[in-house]
């Protein structure tokens, strides 16, 4: 299954607070291919999961707005369609795994109740054969025992049962594209395994493009395709996953990666990038890690550096890319 299904292209969106706008996401552009796995990565406040809302017109309007650009899902911007329209395409063709198993889930319905919803929403299934199918979806991510799970309530089930319940109320319309926003956080190592595990066979059987919004650069190398890296509202760095891991060429990306820790490497310290990120209400002229970064110029403090191709399907945001390895 190939050929691009979503296409997100110059997208802007801003909050006003207290009389000033925070770029919460200021021009960014990627895409996704059907069947395929796009990592977006960046440290918090980067405007990851901003992105994620935006796709899904679920940014609050007010305080925030779409101050320009376009989300192209299979052809149709997603931008201009009506709300009713909106609404029949998310938990349908566009499933969404929210950032906070904990909270996610609606307390005062059972998780069974959540998903028969979705499901009756989006199809003619009956009451009696939607809680079939719960229970199917149960099963299909793994919970135990679903036909008694399918009528606890969220509380009554751990983190990791949660967000299996948060991945089956995703999957409940077989969607086209899955939107994972932080799916294993706060998930204990094993479980997180478990998660990414599921999600990777999910895909294989059902050929569903994710996007994964994620912090975790181990994460990344293990389920993405490509890779796109964000920086204070902006991408700083695309690439497939292997060519990103071994040549990174923005300074931001090759301090994120010499900050993992590695147990082949003995170090006194972890490495750390210097300095903070940019108000989101402060203008840059320049290149926004221009402040942080190591080799930055005159000119990358004045002049916004384009994102440009310096290898094929490998773009860099930096005036000195390609970069030696060892000079950041």
């Amino acid at each position: 299954m190939t050929g691009q299904l979503l296409s997100v292209e110059d997208l802007r969106i801003q909050f006003r607070i207290e009389g000033r706008d925070y770029r919460a996401v200021d021009g960014i552009s990627f895409s996704v291919d059907k069947g395929q796995t796009l990592g977006v990565v960046g440290e918090s406040g980067c405007g990851k999961s901003v992105t994620s809302l935006g796709i899904m017109r679920l940014v609050p309007q007010p305080p925030g707005r779409y101050a320009g650009g376009r989300v192209m899902f299979d052809g149709e911007d997603l931008l201009k369609l009506s709300e009713a329209r909106m609404r029949r395409l998310r938990g349908g063709r566009i499933g969404m795994i929210f950032q906070e198993p904990m909270t996610s889930l609606n307390p005062v319905y059972t998780c069974g109740a959540q998903i028969t919803e979705s499901l009756r929403v989006h199809s003619d299934l009956s009451p009696r054969a939607a809680r079939d199918r719960a229970i199917e979806l149960l099963d299909l991510v793994r919970l135990p025992s679903p036909t008694k799970r399918v009528d606890d309530y969220p509380h009554q089930l751990s983190g990791g049962q949660r967000q299996r319940v948060m991945i089956a109320l995703a999957l409940a319309n077989d969607p086209d594209l899955l939107i994972a926003d932080e799916p294993t956080t706060a998930l204990d190592v094993t479980i997180q395994a478990q998660i990414l595990e599921l999600m990777k066979d999910l895909q294989e059987r059902t050929g569903t493009a994710i996007l994964l919004i994620t912090h975790d650069l181990g994460v990344v190398a293990e389920t993405c395709d490509e890779v796109v890296v964000m920086y204070a509202g902006s991408v700083v760095e695309r690439a497939r996953t292997a060519d990103l891991f071994a040549d990174p060429q923005h300074p931001y990306t090759i301090g994120l990666m010499a900050a993992v820790p590695r147990i082949d490497i003995e170090a006194d310290r972890l490495a750390t990038i210097e300095g903070s990120v940019p108000a989101p209400w402060v203008q840059v002229d320049g290149c926004r890690f221009a402040s942080r970064c190591p080799l930055a110029t005159d000119q990358c403090r004045s002049v916004p550096p384009p994102l440009r191709e310096i290898a094929p399907a490998h773009g860099v945001a930096c005036w000195y890319a390609p970069i030696e390895r060892g000079r950041a």
